[in-house]
């Protein structure tokens, strides 16, 4: 068996259905041949993404993969990587490589070894009886412990190798570990004693699928839940108990209940300190509940550890709470202080969410697509800078695994390739990137993709002809040279590309426009509307 053959079924084993990727990669000849889907992109760091979206909204139950080109071509997909390393998310990296001979040799660029500084782990096959042995150590990294992507280099010179026959290939174990059992203890307890507790929820209850041990936790115990942007959709945020989620741009609630609490819960989380993520205040007593001991006392001191699988940890818990708490709390008061909080906030903000004029406010566009669109079958997805800060806090997710939060590396163009992986990997939802007019010139050409490969996204385009986060930080450049002007006739663009593109310029052609474009995607056709927007620059940050 050739080693192509060999890896393609390896691949069908473990589950994979699909394989994005750019040529030439001799492996998507052989992936088509096994009857595994290639999804050819317009450039690399797109299909990672993709890669990217696939593991995510499955919970890492189908592992995204995606492969490449030697040399540039691995070059250009190094963000995408990077970006999954830095959202600890699994997905296999299959770059080709320069010839064993020439693999080392300067300036030739190595994958395995480039890309290991910002993977989970990274190995050349060198010698073909080996694959089988490469392949189990890789899946077990990508199945196991907390998500990163994980680089398996093919040299140019190895295709013609052949791999002993029969393929000794079983897909491998997926395992979980829990907490200490006195930790738990300690937790339980401060829980429970706790005056003002609450729960921050991260990616990690997506991967175990902890949701509902996660809801029987805070409804026990009337605990206020938030969650970073990445654990978006794990409690469901028309709860009386959810605080909404937090990333640079908060629902007022959230740091309120944070800064007035004595215990904070992490869940499923690295406390990762970013710009994008919600910022613990100091001095409070913090339950750590993480897959990965290295993040404990990383960036914010703990006061118990709990290591181990959001699931698992939950169970324990509950199952301790239980023996002392063994009816549900009167969530009556909270609940209370949540809901007012949450309508003093929106009343602020209602003017702009309802906002009847042109140019359209941003803010108008996100909150008609939130109630034309049927929340609990969209997943959608956001892009760096405003369409982040300008959806996160006022979208209101429901069903688990409908939200594709992410901030910590905050790569613009992200959004077009995670809307098209989710839709690969969930056909039957409907699947929205929203992205601006800075975003759509990295990636945009990449909406000829889904054309090309029939993937009927749903794409919002808020387009306000302006860098406008960044007239701020450059008044002198924008006054003289105009800087941060950028503009495009975008929703011409996809129609150009074969796709359905419509550019809303009034308010009151926002839901019909919305309408249209969902009807659409059922028939199979990619849709960009392009909204033209104000430059909108107020978010709703802390205090406000």
């Amino acid at each position: 068996m050739k080693l192509g053959a060999a890896i393609a079924e390896i691949m069908k084993r473990e589950g994979i259905e699909i394989l994005c990727g750019y040529p030439v990669n001799h492996l998507i000849e052989y992936a088509a041949n096994a009857d595994i889907r290639p999804v050819m992109v317009r450039q690399e760091r797109i299909g990672v993404h993709m890669a990217d979206a696939i593991s995510r909204v499955t919970s890492g139950r189908s592992i995204g993969a995606f492969c490449m080109q030697h040399g540039p071509g691995a070059e250009n997909a190094m963000g995408g990587v990077a970006q999954c390393y830095g959202e600890s998310v699994p997905v296999l990296v299959l770059p080709m490589g320069y010839a064993r001979r020439l693999a080392n040799v300067d300036p030739n660029f190595n994958s395995s070894q480039a890309m290991r500084a910002f993977s989970k782990s990274s190995e050349p096959i060198n010698i073909a009886a080996e694959v089988c042995n490469i392949f189990r150590r890789a899946f077990t990294k990508l199945k196991n412990g907390r998500g990163g992507p994980v680089i398996v280099e093919i040299p140019a010179d190895m295709w013609n190798e052949e791999v002993p026959e029969p393929l000794n290939y079983t897909p491998v174990l997926r395992t979980r570990y829990g907490a200490d059992p006195v930790h738990i203890m300690e937790a339980a307890a401060l829980l429970v004693a706790a005056k003002r507790p609450v729960i921050y929820a991260g990616q990690g209850v997506h991967y175990a699928k902890a949701w509902p041990q996660l809801r029987r936790l805070a409804e026990r115990l009337a605990i206020p839940v938030t969650t970073s942007l990445g654990g978006k959709s794990s409690f469901p945020e028309t709860h009386p108990l959810s605080l909404g989620s937090g990333g640079l741009a908060v629902p007022r609630a959230v740091p309120k209940f944070l800064g007035e609490a004595d215990v904070i819960f992490g869940i499923g989380c690295s406390f990762t300190e970013t710009s994008f993520g919600i910022a613990m205040p100091k001095g409070k007593t913090i339950i750590h509940s993480t897959l990965d001991p290295n993040h404990l006392n990383k960036d914010v001191e703990a006061k118990v550890g709990l290591v181990g699988d959001a699931a698992l940890v939950l169970d324990a818990l509950l199952e301790e709470i239980g023996k002392s708490v063994t009816t549900d709390r009167d969530a009556t008061a909270v609940a209370a202080e949540i809901a007012a909080s949450h309508k003093e906030w929106l009343a602020k903000w209602m003017p702009k969410l309802t906002h009847n004029d042109a140019p359209l406010n941003p803010y108008r566009v996100l909150w008609d697509l939130q109630h034309t669109v049927d929340i609990n079958n969209t997943i959608i997805t956001h892009d760096a800078g405003s369409p982040r800060d300008q959806l996160s806090p006022f979208w209101k997710s429901v069903e688990p695994l409908s939200y594709i939060g992410w901030g910590k590396t905050t790569q613009l163009g992200y959004g077009l390739g995670l809307a098209m992986g989710a839709k690969l990997a969930k056909p039957d939802k409907l699947c929205i990137n929203v992205w601006g007019d800075a975003a759509i010139g990295f990636t945009g050409m990449d909406f000829e993709t889904a054309v090309r490969e029939r993937i009927p996204i749903m794409s919002i385009l808020l387009n306000n002809f302006s860098m406008a986060i960044e007239l701020k930080v450059m008044p002198i450049s924008t006054e003289k040279y105009r800087s941060t002007d950028i503009s495009g006739d975008y929703a011409a663009m996809a129609r150009a590309f074969g796709g359905y593109g419509e550019r809303v310029t009034k308010p009151e052609d926002i839901i019909p426009a919305i309408r249209r474009g969902i009807q659409k995607t059922k028939e199979g056709v990619p849709v960009l509307l392009e909204f033209i927007t104000s430059k909108e620059t107020e978010v709703s940050r802390p205090g406000t």
